[in-house]
């Protein structure tokens, strides 16, 4: 159990939340949402003392064990990894530590006898015996294979130091445990692991987080850092999103009767209830949305993006054909080879391989960006597209501001300009900022803006939500879902895949997989995991 007390973070006259007092107890995981900036990474290390608040207290219940994820990829270095994922148990590190040293004199003295006898008993109710099976299960589960466990950690990728520094965080079975962006570099596989692992997990578990899917397999609870204040909500992601958007229509239309309002809301959570009560996931296990009182919903300040693609004219029968397209590196390394498909009208196509430079590959060629080795394309003569590339770097070295920068990429004047950029939230003196000072989020919701322009009938998109906030992501989520177009795209957000695609190609060196399914039977059936197997040989 975690409780906040008075909290209140301010850093010189800017307040990011002021006068917090919430409890986060045992079996309940909290998902903490908010837009960028508003503080959600500070109130975790808040939480783990890494950063002292201005006024109020953190404490856990007594004896309980804090765990959190480390960020620093270096700091494990100089040591193996199974001993950076140990570490994370202090305590039976230190016992054992101390073990070895007393062990390890020359000359054992009697008080060492009754000092290790200690130490043995204490190693024993911790469970220290199965120490490192427990830590080389979970770098299995996450994808770190049994001939890695005794390498330094320095002989391991990034990728990889994430998930050594994940398992390190799970490692023990905290009392308390603390994740900031814990499936960032993971693939889709560990993902579904982690969802499942965390969803056992008895004990209470705060994570930050942009992956919807993932909030909503694990979370019973939102925690929503909003304009200075944070509030707590029962249910998950989808859930809060769903409940605070229904309290903004019925805040907007003041006609309603207030009888009214209850009876639409009650019938809400019912509804949605009925749908949880379906999965296997936390939130219907713990039944949060039971105990919900109505009075709790509340419509939310944040702000969404107008992100509206609007296809100046419909896509005839010939949309795109790929014929023995094949690209391999500079080291030989086969990305695909004699990829061969005919995209159709309507298709919503998610490219999928274990290689994301396939994808990228893929998107660049068919954008006349690079050359294949083999094969050819073919789009139909009625398609536009509108290209959302994975490296967007080129197109901000440049110090134009932006209304500048924005009208580069098509016909109108300054008012038009603003207006684009305005849905996508940038208003007043920010439409004047320099295009080479954006942060990534800014210069994924310009790149955004720049393809709305195009009005095309098929959107290209390598990665979308790289960068963007939970809202953002949202607002783009719901408008895919919607274009009367094309969609050729990458991603690796689980939400969007599942609820934008209707066909999936996945890239192998040895051919491609095309199948028109839904992307969560397509992940779970065995066939196609055997098809896997085979095409990539491994």
């Amino acid at each position: 159990m975690i409780t906040v007390s008075n909290v209140s973070v301010q850093f010189g006259k800017r307040v990011l939340f002021n006068e917090v007092n919430m409890k986060f107890t045992e079996g309940n995981c909290y998902g903490i949402i908010g837009a960028n900036g508003a503080g959600k990474s500070t109130f975790l290390k808040t939480i783990s003392g890494e950063l002292d608040p201005t006024t109020g207290s953190i404490t856990l219940g007594p004896g309980e064990r804090l765990s959190v994820l480390s960020q620093d990829h270096f700091k494990w270095d100089a040591f193996t990894v199974m001993n950076t994922v140990l570490m994370g148990h202090t305590v039976l590190w230190d016992i054992m530590n101390q073990r070895d040293a007393i062990y390890a004199k020359e000359n054992f003295t009697d008080e060492d006898g009754l000092k290790v006898s200690e130490l043995e008993e204490r190693f024993a109710e911790l469970d220290g015996w199965n120490a490192e099976s427990d830590a080389a299960a979970l770098l299995s589960g996450l994808g770190i294979k049994e001939d890695k466990h005794y390498l330094m950690m320095s002989e391991l990728n990034n990728k990889e130091k994430v998930r050594v520094m994940l398992a390190q965080a799970l490692f023990g079975n905290p009392d308390n445990l603390l994740l900031d962006e814990p499936t960032n570099d993971l693939d889709m596989d560990t993902v579904t692991w982690l969802e499942e692992y965390l969803s056992n997990f008895d004990h209470t578990v705060l994570v930050v987080s942009h992956d919807r899917h993932f909030l909503d397999s694990v979370c019973t609870h939102t925690v929503d850092i909003d304009y200075g204040k944070i509030n707590l909500f029962a249910g998950n992601y989808s859930f809060w999103y769903e409940s605070s958007q229904l309290a903004l229509r019925q805040q907007q239309n003041q006609r309603a009767k207030a009888e009214e309002k209850r009876k639409e809301l009650e019938e809400f959570i019912r509804r949605f209830s009925a749908n949880v009560a379906k999965s296997k996931q936390t939130t219907s296990r713990k039944k949060m949305l039971e105990k919900l009182n109505v009075e709790e919903i509340k419509p939310s300040s944040r702000r969404y993006p107008g992100i509206i693609f609007s296809p100046e004219r419909e896509p005839g029968n010939q949309i795109l054909e790929v014929t023995g397209l094949s690209k391999r590196l500079d080291d030989g390394t086969v990305l695909f080879k004699d990829v061969n498909f005919t995209v159709e009208k309507g298709d919503k196509v998610v490219f999928l391989s274990h290689d994301p430079r396939a994808m990228t590959a893929l998107f660049e060629i068919i954008n006349g960006n690079m050359e294949p080795d083999e094969g050819s394309f073919n789009w139909g003569v009625t398609i536009t597209t509108a290209y959302l590339p994975l490296d967007n770097t080129r197109f901000f070295d440049t110090d134009l501001n932006l209304v500048d920068w924005l009208s580069q990429y098509g016909e109108g004047n300054e008012v038009e300009m603003k207006g684009f950029l305005g849905r996508m939230l940038f208003s007043g003196e920010e439409v004047l900022k320099k295009a080479r000072v954006l942060s990534g989020g800014e210069k994924m919701r310009c790149m955004i803006a720049r393809m709305q322009m195009r009005n095309a009938n098929c959107l290209i998109l390598d990665t979308p939500t790289n960068h963007l906030d939970l809202e953002s992501i949202q607002a783009f989520n719901n408008n895919l879902k919607i274009f009367k177009g094309n969609i050729l795209f990458a991603s690796h957000d689980h939400e969007m895949i599942e609820t934008v695609c209707n066909r999936i190609i996945e890239l192998t060196p040895n051919g491609i997989i095309d199948k028109r399914m839904e992307y969560d039977e397509y992940i779970s059936s065995d066939h196609i995991k055997a098809l896997k197997e085979k095409l990539y040989g491994y």
